[in-house]
Formats: structure tokens, C-alpha cells, sequence
């Protein structure tokens, strides 16, 4: 049964922790963390070949961090759904495992070690973030210091003063305007936890940023959002239009959960900033009945369900799901399955790779008048707005509807 939408759970309690925890997330709403958990482009493989439109499949680890890390109440070594192919199903980051997906800053060192060396893995400190996201901000606006100020401070670390007040748009320029700037399409490559997206926390030292000093892509959209709306319908209107133009792709699984987390958090968070007082130490003033404005629980769900859909898992370089060029095979004559080798492997290419083609949704694209569901598809979900991302690369995109802002 659906809980009531009060606001006693964990999940606004805590909602500025570094360490998001999928039990508050759990203990909310289920539905929300199997949200933040599909895999959109395994499911719609499997729904296809089960022709079966119920089918859902998670994101996979992708790194054998946790493989002989993980113990029971017993102190015995679990195995069994922390394996490099496993899907991060809820049971395996909840309860006595609710604590083992944690943001890389706050694992320990040898940890952070081994996953550079094993796959790069390197976090922006948010300054960097910060002058890079600037400098988008300074091409689309056509003048500098538009979010922030960038400063050396005297100890010679770098830092930046937020601007004050209503951020000021171009006058006359219809292209130009807070509704567009909402709209305009972001995207972090290889995106970690998603430091140049939201940055709830500097990923390199822990420390927490309060809302009124953040420098994300989406935070910046955000930002915009609470100045110029009133109500809370024209919130939620404009903050799905910022979520859907919002994108990014992760290898590791882990990752991937904490950037959807972090999407999903910051969204609470500019709702709960925006329509809740505040008392004399900045601290949220809740009412009579001990409650704050927060977002209604469908609203929730659904911003999980558009998160999910806008980061996703891929190899980047190949545009595939991570790996799945060695997981190919063909029968041959003998009824046998024979592994196949990708060329496009063998060559170092970036296109022609025979593995599973990654999916993405592009929200505004139009329904063809020929358009026939396929097997496993449900028509409700707009199967339409469903590309390969490789298809971005070659320009094959179809006529998109232009958001009516």
C-alpha cells in the first residue's frame, strides 16, 4: 500500500547527506530505488526477446570492487550478487548491505587506488567543474561571470563567489531567454558520480556545498527554475523540462546508482529550498503538524524514472553496454555456439561494434504516422522517443517537437 506523503521519512531528514542511503530510498517508496536501478536498454532487449513488456533488467556492477568484500551477519564472504556481471538488485544495498555503495571520496584509500588503475577512475575537484561549467555559460550567455565568480584565494586555493540575485538573461533575444536556457541540452561523458551535473558534495575532499553555492549543469538549470516560477505547478513543469535535457553515461554500476541518486536528491532539494521558510540558522521551518513542503510522491517516482532513462550505462568509446562485444555468439552448422569476434574490437574503431547497442530517450520526438509496436513494447511508454545513441553521431535523428516554452 502506498505510504502517505508526510514528510517524516529519512529521505528529507537527511536529504543534504553526502552518503545517500538506499535504505531512506527504500523506506519511502520501493518503487523509486527499482527506478533508479533499471537498465533501460538490457530491459527493452529482454522484453523483446520474452515479448514480454513487463521484463526489467538493473545495471551491473562492472567492477569486481565488491566481490570478496561483501560479508554476512556471520562474517561469511557473500558472493552471490556482487560479482562483476551481477545486477544490483535492491536486497544487495539495503538492510545488513545498506551501506557498501558509498561516493568514492568516502572509501578508503587502497580502494581509491585500485579503481584508477583499473579504470581510470579520477574525480574532478569542483572548483575544475565549476570554471569548465563557466565557460558554457559564458558561450551561451555571451559575457562571463554569469553563476560566479571564479577567485585564487590567499592560500592559493581556488574557490568562487555566487553571484547575486536573479540571474539576468539577454533582452530581446526570443532564443535566449530562462525557459531556453532550462531546455538547452547538457550532457557529462564518463560521468562518475556526476560532479559537472550536480555537485551536492566536492567529490575530492567530502565537503558538502550548500545549494546556494552549487556549480552543476543541472544545478545552474535549477537555480534559474526557483527564480522565476511561483507555484509549485509551474515547478514541476519546468523541473522535468531541466531533468529531460539532462544527460550523462557511467561504465561502473556503482557510479552510475550515485549519480542517479545525486540527480534524484538535488531535485528534492531545489523543490524543498523553494517553497519552505527557513528560521534565523537556515534550518527548513516545518508547520503545525510537523511537517515541510516536499514533492508530491508521484513526482518522485517519476523524476526516478527520467533520471534513469537520461544517465545510463555504456562503454563510451564503443557506445555499447560495457562488455557486451565478448558476449556475442552465432550457432554454427552443428548447432554449436560459437563466440564471435568483434572487428571493430580487434581494429581499435569506434564504430561498427557488435555488441548491445546503448538506448536513450529523446523526449520530444514526434510519433510517426507509420509507427507499429514491436515485440515486448508497450505502446504508453512512447517507444518512439527510444535511439541508439550511436545514431547522435551519424545524425540520424528524427523530427523532434520543439518544447513549447
Amino acid at each position: 500500500m502506498m505510504k502517505d506523503n508526510n514528510t517524516t521519512y529519512r529521505i528529507f531528514e537527511n536529504i543534504h547527506d553526502v552518503d545517500i542511503s538506499e535504505q531512506d530510498i527504500l523506506d519511502y517508496d520501493p518503487e523509486v530505488l527499482d527506478k533508479l536501478l533499471i537498465d533501460h536498454t538490457m530491459s527493452a532487449k529482454a522484453r523483446t526477446e520474452a515479448n514480454d513488456p513487463t521484463k526489467v533488467v538493473n545495471i551491473f556492477w562492472a567492477t569486481s570492487d565488491y566481490e570478496d568484500a561483501i560479508k554476512n551477519e556471520d562474517g561469511e564472504v557473500v558472493t552471490e550478487g556482487y560479482r562483476y556481471d551481477d545486477e544490483i538488485k535492491p536486497e544487495n544495498i539495503t538492510g545488513l548491505f545498506r551501506r557498501i555503495v558509498m561516493p568514492r571520496v568516502l572509501k578508503d584509500k587502497q580502494a581509491q587506488i585500485d579503481r584508477t588503475k583499473d579504470k581510470a577512475e579520477v574525480f574532478t575537484p569542483s572548483w575544475v567543474c565549476n570554471a569548465q561549467n563557466n565557460l558554457i555559460d559564458e558561450a551561451w550567455f555571451g559575457r562571463k561571470d554569469v553563476f560566479n565568480r571564479e577567485i585564487v584565494n590567499e592560500d592559493g586555493t581556488h574557490s568562487w563567489i555566487p553571484t547575486e540575485g536573479k540571474i539576468v538573461f539577454p533582452e530581446g533575444d526570443s532564443k535566449k531567454t530562462w525557459k531556453k536556457y532550462v531546455v538547452d541540452n547538457r550532457m557529462e561523458i564518463t560521468c562518475g558520480e556526476a560532479p559537472y551535473l550536480v555537485s551536492r558534495y566536492d567529490t575530492t575532499t567530502g565537503e558538502p556545498i550548500p545549494i546556494g553555492r552549487r556549480i552543476g549543469l543541472l544545478d545552474r538549470k535549477m537555480r534559474v527554475i526557483n527564480e522565476n516560477v511561483e507555484t509549485e505547478k509551474e515547478w514541476y513543469a519546468m523541473a522535468e523540462k531541466a531533468i529531460k535535457h539532462t544527460y550523462g553515461y557511467e561504465w561502473q554500476g556503482d557510479n552510475l546508482l550515485l549519480a542517479r541518486e545525486a540527480l534524484l536528491y538535488t531535485y528534492i532539494e531545489y523543490f524543498m529550498e523553494k517553497f519552505n521558510e527557513k528560521d534565523e540558522e537556515g534550518h527548513y521551518i516545518k508547520d503545525a503538524n510537523g511537517n515541510l513542503r516536499v514533492p508530491e510522491r508521484r513526482k518522485i517516482v517519476n523524476a526516478a524514472r527520467w533520471i534513469s532513462w537520461n544517465l545510463w550505462q555504456m562503454d563510451g568509446i564503443k557506445m555499447v553496454v560495457p562488455d557486451s562485444c565478448d558476449k556475442v555468439y552465432k550457432t554454427n552448422l552443428w548447432g554449436e555456439k560459437e563466440k564471435m569476434v568483434c572487428p571493430a574490437c580487434q581494429k581499435g574503431e569506434m564504430k561498427g561494434h557488435i555488441g548491445i547497442q546503448c538506448i536513450i530517450r529523446d523526449w520530444n520526438l514526434k510519433k510517426p504516422k507509420d509507427w507499429q509496436p514491436k515485440p515486448g513494447e508497450d505502446p504508453h511508454t512512447q517507444p518512439w522517443q527510444k535511439i541508439k545513441f550511436s545514431s547522435l553521431l551519424n545524425n540520424n535523428q528524427t523530427e523532434t517537437e520543439d518544447d513549447e516554452i
